[in-house]
Parts: C-alpha cells; structure tokens; sequence
C-alpha cells in the first residue's frame, strides 16, 4: 500500500493526468508549448520521512565499484552507420532551413537507432541513469551541423526545455569571465569554479564536449539512491532533514512577473501514487544544488527567511561527502556526449583552467541541453503541479521565446 502523504485527505486524491499547460502565443512559442519553469512542490504530496524507505534496492543502485573497471557497461561508441544516419538527419535539417528551436523525432528521423534510443531513454530513467557516447565527430562538423545533430538526437529523449532566464534551449557550458563568488547572480556553468554535486532543472541534462580545458573540468556522476542507502545507515538524521520542506532555493533573478525569488523545498521526495498501479512503488527522487542554497544570505540577512541552521549546514555538507565517497569519475573528450537523469544521479564538476588565449587553442566548450519527460511519457510522477505538462521544468521567465544560439552569450 502507499504511504500516506503529509496530509492524510490529499493522499485520497490521485495526481491528476495530462494536466493541460495554459494557451500561448504561438507567434512566441511555435509548437505551442512553454516551459513550465521553476515551482514550488505541491506540499500536501510532499511525504514524512517515516514514509521513505530504509533501504533501496534495484536497477536505480550502484556504486563506482560496479562501474569503474567497466566504462563498456556505459559506454557506447558510435559505429560508422550510426554516425552516418545522424548525418544524413542534419544534412537534411539543414537543408529545409527550418530554425533549431522546431526540430523535433519528424524532421530528425533516425529509424535504425529509434530502438536503440528507446532502450538508452529507459536506462536514464528506470536504470543507472547515465550514458556516455563516444565518437560524435564535432571538429569534422563544425559547431552548426554538430548542434543539430546533438539536438535532433537529444529530442528523442525529451523535449528541450529553457535553461535560463534569456529562453536557451541549446545552452553552452563555457567560462565566460564571470565572477564565480556571485553565487546570488553568477550562474557557475558560465564560470570556471568547482560545480558541487547536483542536479539540473530538468528531468534529463545532456553535455556535448566541443573542446576541452587545458586542466580540470573533469566529470563526477553520484548514485542518488546509493546515497540515500549510506545517509539512512549513518547519518538518519540528515536524511530526515533532507525530506523536510525547510529548504530554500534560489531563483537568482529569474523569475516572472509574480513569482517569489525563492522557493521552499526539500531535497528528497517520493513520487506521487500511479492511479493507474496504486501499489506501484514510489521512488525517492532528488532536487539539490548547493549554490542555490548558499546564495539567499540577502534574504536571510534581512529576515525574510530563515539562516541555514547549524543542522542544515551540516546536513548539505555531509550530503556532498558521500556523494564524493561514491562518486564515478569520468573525463569527456571531444566528441563525447553524457546524458544523465536529475531524478536518481547527482552530478559534479571540477574546476578547470583554459589553454592561454596566445595558444590559439579554444576555451573549454560543452552544448547542453535539459530534457523533459512527462508522466504520460514515462516520467517519474514528480509532486508538482506541471508534472505531466510536456516541457515541465526547466526556467522560464514570463514569455522569453526559446532560442538555440551556436556559442555562449
């Protein structure tokens, strides 16, 4: 039987299905839908810890151990009619003039890897979560025919969703001279600092690499729920905090008309019943960034919210311990392309340091792209309100329309 959620009469009542997103301008938003954006979580489908479980087991568990001597088991080298048929897509995309932002699994028709992509899609979601493709030949390319192959394969994923407050649904992960110490500001993927162990606003994020730093930028991908078994066996009361909707996040600037610039939260959830199975398991899943949390001094200064509590602060830091305990490291070359769920993996990233501009070599550069998968697509029944809206997630701010630009602005 499912748990019950914090308040007992909204437990009676199932999420509903195919929520229906509100009408928008399509001179604005072609295809006719908007990314949903930041939200607060539905709280009366938020769950007591004593509903989480004390130990996950399943295809969603693994350590580094399992996988560290065996990049095989997530990894797959592009073979040379696959490259083929990718290219064939784009050169045929291109070739139609149609704009980055309208492409889609119709115009992008890749029929010999449809199942292939199919099975790597559950994988993301219902598996490890993570996969590393090798061989996208981006310098043979070029940075144009490159994006729209990357792109046309990631909407067979999900459907792109804006990363920022600016609409870009093809983003560019490049140290563009910010101050990273801004955190209440500065992005940290426009930086070269230390990324912490987290996940995006999407359901899925894949990363492109175009050229690589001359030093650092190294990748680290972390097991949610291996996580969660080590914080339920040594640190309970951490993960008890975790659960709590005592959290605040920052929305940095970007928000619409209306919108708080804060949200409360927690970092560990359970997924909402499936009406259609109530005896489905509800999965634990995690919404976390450290430089949302640290950066709400302003308010917290000021009264509007509470300081991080002693607790919390040492619940954040143990949090990003055990995720550096089990943690699997990887190295992206050219040519290779992560897709990571931000349901079930938490993700990390070194400090790097780019070739000096006299070397004539490029800045570090990866495309990225968040990914949405809605309920009605196999998503996880997240406890939200756009939970089955087809570009869930994501930031959006008021009507931004979506833009897929070739570099970094």
């Amino acid at each position: 039987m499912a748990p019950a959620a914090i308040s007992s009469a909204s437990s009676q009542t199932p999420f509903p299905s195919k929520a229906q997103p509100k009408e928008v301008d399509r001179s604005i938003f072609p295809d006719g839908f908007k990314t949903s954006g930041q939200h607060p979580p539905l709280y009366d489908k938020l769950y007591p810890y004593s509903a989480f479980p004390k130990h996950i087991r399943g295809p969603t568990v693994w350590s580094s151990s399992d996988y560290a001597s065996h990049p095989e088991q997530w990894t797959h080298v592009f073979s040379p009619a696959e490259v083929g048929e990718l290219s064939s897509a784009a050169d045929a995309f291109l070739a139609q003039n149609l704009p980055l932002t309208g492409i889609n699994p119709d115009n992008f028709p890749l029929p010999s890897m449809r199942a292939s992509l199919s099975a790597m899609r559950n994988e993301l979601l219902n598996g490890k979560g993570f996969i590393l493709y090798k061989g996208f030949p981006v310098t043979e390319w070029g940075n144009h025919k490159s994006a729209v192959a990357y792109f046309g394969l990631g909407t067979y994923i999900g459907y792109p969703v804006s990363q920022n407050g600016r609409g870009h649904i093809l983003g560019h992960v490049k140290d563009l001279g910010e101050d990273s110490k801004a955190i209440d500001k500065v992005r940290i993927y426009r930086t070269n600092a230390r990324q912490f162990f987290h996940a995006d606003d999407s359901d899925v994020v894949g990363l492109l690499c175009l050229a690589r730093a001359q030093e650092g930028g190294e990748s680290d991908v972390a097991c949610v729920h291996h996580v969660w078994n080590i914080l339920q066996a040594e640190y309970p009361d951490v993960a008890e905090l975790l659960t709590r909707p005592v959290w605040y996040f920052d929305r940095k600037g970007e928000l619409s008309v209306g919108e708080e610039p804060y949200i409360r939260t927690s970092v560990f959830y359970l997924e909402t019943p499936d009406p259609a199975n109530p005896q489905a398991e509800q999965r634990v899943y995690c919404k976390w960034d450290p430089y949302y949390v640290r950066s709400l001094s302003r308010f917290s200064d000021a009264g509007v919210i509470p300081a991080l509590s002693t607790a919390q602060v040492h619940a954040l830091e143990t949090l990003e311990a055990v995720c550096n305990r089990v943690k699997l490291h990887m190295i992206l070359e050219i040519g290779d392309i992560q897709f990571l769920s931000n349901a079930h993996i938490l993700h990390a990233r070194t400090e790097y340091r780019d070739y000096a501009p006299e070397s004539g070599m490029p800045r570090r550069h990866l495309m990225r792209l968040w990914l949405s998968t809605p309920v009605s697509e196999g998503g996880w029944r997240l406890p939200f309100h756009d939970a089955d809206e087809r570009k869930r997630g994501g930031i959006q701010v008021d009507d931004t329309p979506p833009v897929a630009r070739l570099d970094a602005d």
